[in-house]
């Protein structure tokens, strides 16, 4: 990082795991800190990974190391190469001109042997910085590239006497291990001999056995008060092809032993989990140090994982809403995937600011959605380029405005940007204003158009209602108003207050553009709260879609940039969009609806 970006960048957070990194590099602890993220490829990431990846590669960022991206697939009736591709992507558009100088990859072809032989020195660290090359000629580590070495240690604990092969069915297994109020029974098989043990394993290996009738267990404790420490699985048998490794095995390790020796295979210092491992760190720390294992051994460390509210994270549950088409895919913008969220136009930026705000702590909190929203909106009102459009369109026809004419107004890009300079938007006789901005019979306080009141154009004149046209139902189908012809900026009475302010677009000139506009995905805070059936609490008005009209210049809207509609919300450009049918994704409202709702309330 250049010493003006240092200059520029936020202090770094501050929690009690980089009290304890920053502590082990004062004492010299380790040669380099070295930190992963290791999702397992069965479905995509979401909101709550974006915490996990801030902290493993902020981590690596702030104390000058390194953090793998490592797929931990040890599973292959569950994991596929799509999940793997989708992980790639989203961790990188995260970590994009970031963290990126600190990412683990290594070039394709790398053999496990030079993984392992190297150690924690950095000669797989990206050479290039364009992210696009990293995907040609770079990869992320996968645990079932160390399937071998795996092997070869579970044959070691073979031989100490220190596991054995176990006949008991998955039913049987569950019920000798106990419960947390009563000590497990030993396995009748728990005796064998080494040398029976070590033929069995190799006989798991060659495929003589089908599914589920044998396992490899470690020989720990059937009593430790940790149900965990009681002799748990190591393998298992599973006729199945691998995403990443073919046909090859038959037999997989379970995550707990692939896990902590993939960190070690690595050269991990520091293993950050979630919560929830916290029980397994006892067996992590039991594998390692039964293994004749030379180098310094990683080690474990848990914090809370995040869970906003108002949004399911469970892989399980969207999977459910995936399948059963509640939702249109993984990156459907009501999704809390990162792909979702990219999609909606968040940007990284904003989700890494939420993700570190949160902070780092052991304590299991929900999250209130409207830190990460207040998040997105003061990214986006920096970043917007502010446009006019108009959702619920409602013609308005000034009928002193000489007909045929047109100009051009002068408007600000973005008022928080000195350098966004303006953009010319045209302005006619027939304009189109937002239904919500009329009232016929407003209440007290409404300071929009109504029958012979006032309001001014937004960059443009102060205009007064005449009168209403309404179709045979009553309906209003168009409002004939007066300007003041003077009121504009530069004019005699440019400054002559109203009280009233809203946005439109010139009809003749306006595109018409799909509008999506999302919204929260449910109407309960914990959707799932107390075993409830999440799917009761959808809210049925997550999407709405409307066709806008927007000023010209959203013809040539970027993918890249985002804007804001005025008095609207902030959009984004949906890859849906076509050449002549723009599609746009609404981010986020303005202002905070649900909390005014809640008030009612």
């Amino acid at each position: 990082m250049s010493s003006e970006n240092k200059a520029s960048a936020p202090p770094a957070p501050s929690d009690f795991i980089r009290d304890l990194v920053a502590k082990h590099v004062s004492e010299k602890k380790y040669e380099r800190v070295h930190t992963r993220f290791p999702p397992e490829p069965n479905g995509y990431l979401h909101i709550g990974h974006a915490k996990s990846i801030c902290l493993n590669f902020g981590i690596a960022r702030e104390f000058g190391g390194v953090c793998n991206l490592r797929m931990d697939d040890t599973n292959p009736t569950k994991e596929e190469v799509e999940y793997v591709d989708s992980i790639i992507a989203d961790v990188k558009w995260l970590i994009a001109g970031w963290a990126d100088h600190c990412f683990g990859l290594k070039p394709k072809g790398t053999t496990p042997e030079a993984i392992s032989s190297n150690g924690n020195r950095d000669f797989y660290l990206p050479a290039v910085t364009d992210h696009e090359s990293q995907i040609t000629n770079l990869e992320p580590f996968y645990a079932s590239d160390y399937f071998d070495q795996l092997y070869e240690y579970a044959e070691q604990l073979i031989r100490k006497g220190k596991a054995y092969v176990c006949d008991l069915s998955p039913d049987d297994t569950d019920k000798y291990r106990g419960a947390p109020d009563r000590p497990g029974k030993d396995s009748p098989f728990r005796n064998r001999a080494a040398e029976e043990n070590f033929d069995l394993f190799q006989r798991m290996k060659a495929g003589e056995f089908p599914d589920g009738t044998r396992t490899l267990r470690a020989r720990i404790d059937m009593a430790s008060p940790n149900v965990w420490m009681r002799d748990p699985l190591l393998y298992r048998i599973r006729h199945a092809a691998h995403h990443h490794t073919g046909d090859k095995w038959c037999i997989y390790p379970m995550y707990d032993f692939a896990h902590c020796l993939s960190d070690y295979i690595e050269g991990i210092t520091h293993s950050i989990c979630t919560l929830e491992f916290e029980v397994h760190r006892p067996l992590y720390n039991w594998i390692l140090e039964n293994l004749d294992l030379p180098r310094p051994l990683p080690r474990q460390y848990e914090f809370a994982k995040l869970i906003p509210s108002y949004m399911i994270v469970s892989k399980r549950k969207l999977i459910s809403l995936v399948n059963d088409k509640i939702v249109t895919g993984w990156d459907d913008p009501r999704m809390p995937t990162i792909s979702g969220i990219r999609r909606r136009g968040v940007t990284a930026e904003a989700l890494r600011s939420f993700a570190i705000s949160v902070g780092v702590t052991k304590y299991i909190s929900v999250t209130d959605i409207a830190v990460y929203e207040h998040a997105i909106r003061e990214d986006l009102n920096q970043r917007a380029l502010r446009r006019l459009a108009v959702l619920r369109p409602l013609k308005l026809v000034v009928t002193n405005y000489p007909e045929g004419k047109s100009e051009e107004l002068d408007a600000v890009n973005n008022p928080e940007d000195l350098n966004s300079g303006t953009r010319k938007i045209p302005f006619s006789r027939e304009l189109y204003v937002e239904r919500d901005d009329f009232m016929e019979t407003p209440p007290p306080k409404f300071f929009r158009l109504k029958p012979g009141g006032e309001v001014r154009l937004k960059y443009a004149y102060i205009i007064k209602c005449d009168d209403v046209v309404k179709d045979a139902a009553g309906n209003v189908v168009e409002l004939r108003c007066t300007a003041d012809l003077d009121s504009k900026t530069g004019g005699p009475t440019a400054n002559r207050k109203v009280k009233g302010t809203i946005h439109w677009v010139s009809a003749v000139h306006a595109i018409d553009a799909e509008a999506r506009l999302y919204d929260r995905l449910f109407t309960e805070a914990e959707p799932d709260k107390d075993g409830r059936d999440f799917k009761s609490v959808l809210n049925p008005k997550s999407l709405e879609v409307v066709t806008a009209k927007c000023e010209p210049s959203l013809r040539d809207a970027n993918p890249e940039l985002r804007y804001q509609f005025e008095r609207l919300g902030y959009f984004t450009l949906d890859p849906d969009t076509m050449p002549a049918k723009p599609v746009f994704n609404r981010t986020i409202t303005l202002k905070d609806t649900w909390a005014k709702e809640a008030r009612k309330g």
